[in-house]
């Protein structure tokens, strides 16, 4: 292939005139936006992404892998060496000139900022596994050794083309019907045959475990070859391995204090000049803010803040016994009456791509309760609007969330002034507003409860002008309800919320049933209704306005790799929390965060004009479909981990959902046996 160079505004690199972009600029600004990804290969400290390319020769699928190229040594290297791009576009002509295999060179992309990211771009190959889930059988002694031979014959004929591979591991070597693929090639070096030691270092990172599947492996390779310095690195390797696990772990959390982590590369820049407080910017893919100041910056400002937090903890002290005594009581109560099951709601932004779609989507799931979310600190409404005025038409309750940034927290005037614009304008189509929004993160704006309670009495005073206007709040986000406590319970004249909402993502590690202080999901909603119960400044309603499993989609997910779920998990959890917290009869409405999104929503956005409805908008929909409106009756005994749950339908007829919380487990029920799993299922027992 002869790669043919351009530059463009910000922009340089090489490309495969074969497959030159139709409108070369725009496509390049297209593929270096994450938001452009159609399905995410890899998170990590590198992003792998596959999206559509628009080419001469027609739309071709690609994998791009976006390198940070952050920090010192980045820069270093970027400057000695080339970008680790540059580096993966030489290996790859290489091996082509070599006759071995690897996804064809498309394209590699530079920022011209000594900072900036690069791109390097291939054909997506279909059809293929990474070695290593076949090595995983092998050593598990599930598979047929022989593979192991192939391996070796591939490490061979790339030593023998003058390629130190450096990175040989069973992650970079794609298995396809054509043969084996390399990838994630930037670490290796070209031009000089490998010296043994060298060519023993690419093997012992493959990690063959058994010794007679070690002997098949070296045997592919062929001759010059030494066992024992191959044994010495292997074990050296998985050696280092262990050891460097070992001390990251603890080295990341001191790292973390003192520096703040790096954001991924699409995150604007904090303001020049910006004080700890004001650090933060939006990130359009997660669709939030992101806070640039790190933990040691913010623990200064809580230090600042303390008196202020001193005296919301005095509160919270002060508040306990009551709720602990309500809290009692109510777990007394669960289950000694039936519970009427309704309030499954979902929350939307606009969709500007294709309304009509969102609407349709609406429709479509069934439910009756939307969470529309303003964004007061833009200027134009309209598309919220619009949308308000369909959904009202179509006899949906809705309810406004009012999220805040930094610069309203900072400037109560232009608060007010977007309120007194927002609340004669979206009044007429639904009169409940949510006040804030995860008032506990500073990422969000908001620093101290203070600040906190200046945006809600600045908002009572502006949209209780209007008739019948409920405010809802104080809007906090996880199982944090020490702040919870302290906003109800402040003495502040004129403070009052007529229901509390909570964002309460349970543990977005895992489960609706996972404890955290010893409580599931159940006992977290009860002790929210309890400190509603008991407040100073609320009524007792209570409202989960947002919730959601983020699934593993790069930096679309809005909370970390770490927490990220897969698309199944996320809708038996989804139907399994619904039913969990709605159950309790302890709150009224519980609305899924969103319906549209990347990361996160009931829908993904596929591509252009196409969203793909995930496993979690079905589960929803049937949940809604043959529950909402019911009455749960019982709760069926039956051994753990199984759950057992019969409801009764407005029409009359009895319905049992049962799940598992490990796994499948066959019950009696009314003496017929049936299984249950993690996804939850339904069964009609009478019409």
């Amino acid at each position: 292939m002869n790669a043919e160079a351009f530059s463009i505004p910000g922009w340089t690199g090489e490309l495969d005139p074969d497959l030159r972009p139709v409108d070369l600029e725009a496509e390049v600004r297209r593929l270096t936006d994450p938001g452009s990804a159609l399905r995410t290969l890899h998170w990590g400290r590198n992003y792998l992404y596959v999206t559509r390319m628009e080419t001469v020769r027609g739309p071709v699928d690609v994998v791009v892998k976006q390198f940070r190229n952050q920090g010192a040594k980045a820069h270093l290297n970027r400057r000695l060496k080339g970008s680790k791009a540059e580096r993966s576009w030489k290996v790859a002509l290489a091996l082509v000139k070599a006759g071995l295999l690897t996804p064809a060179p498309v394209m590699r992309i530079e920022s011209v900022e000594p900072e900036g990211p690069s791109f390097y771009i291939c054909r997506q190959l279909e059809g293929a596994t990474e070695a290593r889930y076949i090595l995983r059988e092998a050593n598990a002694g599930k598979a047929d050794p022989g593979f192991l031979q192939d391996l070796g014959r591939l490490a061979r004929r790339l030593h023998d083309a003058g390629i130190w591979f450096r990175d040989f591991t069973s992650g970079n070597v794609l298995v396809h019907p054509d043969g084996l693929y390399l990838v994630d090639l930037n670490r290796a070096r070209v031009g000089k045959t490998p010296s043994l030691s060298e060519r023993m270092r690419d093997l012992s990172r493959m990690p063959v475990l058994r010794p007679e599947h070690q002997e098949i492996f070296l045997s592919g390779y062929g001759p010059d070859r030494s066992k024992g310095l191959y044994l010495l690195y292997h074990h050296s390797f998985l050696l280092k391995n262990r050891t460097k696990q070992r001390v990251r772990g603890g080295g990341r959390r001191i790292k973390e204090l003192l520096v703040p982590r790096k954001a991924h590369v699409h995150i604007p820049e904090a303001p020049t000049g910006a004080s700890v407080r004001d650090r933060v910017v939006w990130d359009h893919l997660s669709d939030q803010p992101h806070q640039h100041a790190g933990r040691l910056d913010k623990l200064r400002v809580r230090l600042a803040d303390a008196g202020s937090h001193a005296v919301e903890a005095a509160v919270v002290a002060a508040a306990l016994p009551r709720i602990r005594a309500r809290y009692k009581e109510l777990k007394r109560e669960l289950r000694t009456r039936p519970v009427d099951f309704r309030g499954c709601g979902v929350a939307v932004r606009p969709w500007p791509e294709d309304s009509e779609a969102l609407l349709g989507l609406i429709d479509e799931l069934g439910a009756k309760h939307v969470l529309v979310r303003l964004h007061p600190w833009e200027e134009d409404h309209s598309a919220e609007e619009d949308l308000a005025r369909e959904l009202h038409a179509r006899g949906l309750e809705l309810t406004f969330a009012l999220p805040q940034n930094r610069e309203l927290v900072r400037d109560p005037r232009r608060w007010r002034s977007a309120l007194e614009e927002i609340g004669p304008r979206f009044a007429p189509y639904g009169t409940r507003f949510q006040v804030g929004q995860a008032i506990n993160r500073s990422k969000w704006g908001v620093w101290n409860l203070n600040e906190y309670i200046r945006l809600v009495e600045e908002a009572s005073d502006v949209l209780r002008r209007q008739p019948g206007v409920e405010i809802l709040g104080p809007s906090v986000i996880d199982f944090e309800y020490h702040v919870t406590v302290a906003a109800l319970n402040l003495r502040r004249p004129g403070l009052h919320f007529d229901a509390v909402s909570a964002l309460l993502y349970v543990d977005r590690r895992g489960a609706p049933e996972n404890r955290q202080a010893g409580l599931d999901t159940e006992g977290k909603v009860l002790l929210l209704k309890a400190i509603a119960d008991t407040s100073r400044n609320a009524t007792g309603r209570c409202w989960i306005t947002e919730v959601n499993w983020p699934l593993r989609e790069g930096p679309h997910s809005p909370a970390g790799r770490a927490v990220s779920v897969g698309e199944e998990e996320a809708a038996n959890y989804l139907v399994r929390y619904y039913l969990q917290a709605l159950g309790t009869g302890a709150v009224e409405r519980v609305f899924w965060w969103q319906m549209i999104a990347k990361g996160y929503g009931l829908v993904d956005p596929v591509g252009p004009g196409e969203l793909r409805r995930r496993p979690a908008f079905h589960a929803f929909q049937t949940l809604i479909r043959e529950l909402e409106g019911s009455r749960l009756e019982a709760v069926l005994p039956v051994p753990e981990p199984a759950c057992l749950w019969l409801f009764r339908r407005p029409d009359g007829a009895e319905v049992a959902v049962g799940w598992s919380t490990a796994g499948p487990v066959r019950v009696l029920l009314r003496g017929t046996e049936v299984e249950v799993a993690t996804a939850p299922r339904y069964f009609r027992l009478s019409s």
